[in-house]
């Protein structure tokens, strides 16, 4: 391999969640598909750092965490660890001579976009929430380019969509699926993690419905759950498919009739390149609210619900589950308009604004 400096780098930066994380593998496979040299910027306790590997790219590591929440001390301390951050970014700079820097969220992005700009490397940033963080808020005015899932997240940002899973986008329109006439199918994902109160929530409401009419259940509990949530479901002689993971995500999607779930940016995404309507719970302590925002991209348009998380009961789940077992009609409408609002060149997109910036050094 040609050294570095004589290479076509691209620095790419996103930590933190999966959120952030596989948007940017999908762009940097795309890259190197395409001939360009990834490395990444992040943290050593970020997913990136078991991610990032795994899919073949060098990892260089900075020291930087979250401001918010760190009280009057983490605050006064903050731009000592930005300055230190900045640093070590600009040194990794200085070491590969990237052609482009792309950051996609995490705490590595603001140091290293920073230290972009005082490079004048191109630095482009893509927001995946309907809600920008603070850090590319602050980004946006050194970047050459910046891009948003979701419009109006970002004053002027290139509309892209946000990259997601190949798989998901093979699959068939909602209107081209076969139609079965048995029960009602409800996918519950709770992240993998779990959502405790969702989970809950999910098995009382089952509990509330004779066997006749409660529907087939696949329900992804999260690591966390599983053990204790199975149980309950025996115990109380319901039948459902209780897991911990699922495998094979875009076969859910499409053996679902509805699905309830949480709103991060990607599953909203997902859920419209799937084609499928859903139930969203919006996490209640996401910052500034970004889950609830992201919901709304799909429920503005007909293609969703949103229910807050003070507000879903048993009851009221129970309900909705009974009416959309007599109306499948109203979930397939809501499947084909949540499908005419997928991005589903999104990948493309961001790639070729990257190899426009980077071509040009």
């Amino acid at each position: 391999m040609n050294k570095t400096s004589q290479s076509k780098v691209i620095l790419m930066m996103a930590g933190g969640t999966g959120g952030h994380v596989f948007p940017a593998l999908a762009v940097a496979h795309s890259l190197a598909g395409q001939g360009y040299e990834i490395h990444w910027l992040g943290t050593e306790r970020g997913i990136e750092s078991e991610l990032v590997p795994k899919n073949g790219f060098t990892l260089h590591t900075i020291d930087i965490a979250g401001l918010r929440g760190k009280g009057k001390l983490g605050l006064l301390a903050a731009p000592v660890r930005i300055f230190k951050a900045v640093r070590q970014s600009l040194a990794v700079i200085k070491k590969l001579k990237p052609r482009a820097v792309v950051g996609l969220g995490g705490y590595a992005t603001g140091p290293g976009g920073i230290a972009a700009w005082l490079k004048g490397i191109p630095l482009l940033v893509h927001e995946q929430n309907a809600c920008a963080g603070m850090t590319n808020r602050i980004l946006q005015k050194f970047a050459r380019c910046t891009m948003q899932a979701f419009p109006g997240a970002l004053p002027g940002a290139l509309v892209t969509g946000n990259p997601v899973r190949n798989e998901v986008l093979a699959l068939p329109a909602p209107e081209l699926r076969e139609a079965h006439n048995g029960k009602l199918r409800v996918l519950v994902v709770g992240g993998s993690l779990g959502a405790v109160a969702l989970n809950q929530t999910v098995f009382e409401a089952m509990s509330l419905l004779p066997d006749a009419e409660r529907p087939q259940l696949i329900h992804q509990a999260g690591k966390r759950n599983i053990d204790e949530l199975s149980a309950q479901y025996q115990d109380a002689g319901i039948d459902a498919d209780v897991t911990a993971f699922i495998d094979d995500m875009a076969a859910a999607y499409v053996w679902a009739d509805l699905i309830v779930c949480r709103s991060g940016a990607l599953t909203v995404s997902e859920i419209a390149a799937a084609g499928c309507a859903a139930i969203f719970v919006p996490f209640p302590f996401a910052v500034d609210d970004h889950q609830t925002a992201n919901a709304r991209y799909l429920q503005s348009a007909g293609a969703a619900l949103i229910r807050q998380q003070n507000e879903l009961s048993a009851d009221w789940l129970a309900g909705q589950w009974r009416y959309f077992s007599d109306n499948k009609q109203a979930l397939r409408d809501m499947a084909v308009t949540a499908r005419s609002l997928a991005m589903t060149h999104a990948t493309e997109m961001v790639t070729e604004q990257v190899r426009r910036f980077a071509d040009e050094q």
